[in-house]
């Protein structure tokens, strides 16, 4: 629910900016247009910082409650989802979807699938470099010290961020804001992705939130950035 709701705050952000280009003239319409787009994303900021402190608050109660609460077939159900929802999976299929549009000759959805790639691959990146960096030790490891500065090796002191929902956030973020009716349901993906995660024992909550919200930063970074200029290169090949 709380992905749910960042993603819908900053839809409706967007949504904001791109009225104000069909408004071009109207000085006071665009006044209006460019302070609600600012509250959306004040807004926005302000629900993940929240979120972000909550999940950090929690870590250890969320963690202990999973370990008393754990059964075999769930915890056989959620290695599968954590086994199949990692990064190549999600390029796999990417590529997959991408190869379909552009053989059927839909110039709309290989720019969508190039994009979703493209944030896989920004977010899959940032996501690395932070788990190197911070060197947080995942839940099954029993140390008082939790972060632990920059490992390059040992994947048991990358538990910050997770990249399973990093990837998987980033990915399907991107098809929200393409086109929410398909984008949306599509969240159940990774919000299932990041409680296998915990189920597992691999991450601690805040581990999944943080990357759920980076992953949304990526998606974001692609589609106002980088996805107008795959369009604007494809319009200067055709004339």
């Amino acid at each position: 629910m709380i992905l749910l709701l960042l993603m819908l705050m900053l839809v409706l952000s967007i949504r904001s900016k791109s009225r104000s280009k069909s408004k071009v003239g109207i000085v006071h319409g665009n006044f209006i247009v460019k302070r609600a787009a600012v509250f959306y994303w004040l807004i926005g900021i302000a629900i993940a910082a929240i979120v972000i402190f909550v999940a950090f608050h929690w870590d250890n109660a969320v963690r202990d409650f999973i370990a008393q609460h754990q059964n075999p077939t769930m915890r056989n159900f959620m290695r599968n989802v954590s086994r199949f929802g990692d990064w190549l999976e999600h390029f796999a299929l990417g590529l997959i979807l991408l190869t379909v549009a552009w053989w059927r000759g839909n110039k709309k959805w290989t720019r969508i699938f190039v994009s979703m790639l493209i944030a896989l691959a920004i977010a899959g990146l940032a996501g690395r470099v932070i788990k190197i960096s911070t060197g947080r030790a995942r839940p099954s490891v029993k140390i008082e010290q939790g972060w632990n500065g920059p490992r390059l090796s040992g994947s048991k002191y990358h538990s910050f961020p997770s990249g399973h929902v990093i990837a998987s956030t980033a990915f399907f973020a991107v098809l929200v804001f393409a086109n929410r009716r398909i984008g949306l349901p599509c969240l159940a993906i990774p919000i299932l992705i990041g409680f296998s995660r915990i189920y597992g024992g691999a991450h601690y909550l805040s581990d999944v939130v943080c990357a759920a919200v980076l992953g949304i930063l990526s998606a974001i970074v692609v589609w106002r950035f980088i996805l107008p200029k795959i369009g604007d290169q494809k319009s200067e090949i055709r004339n």
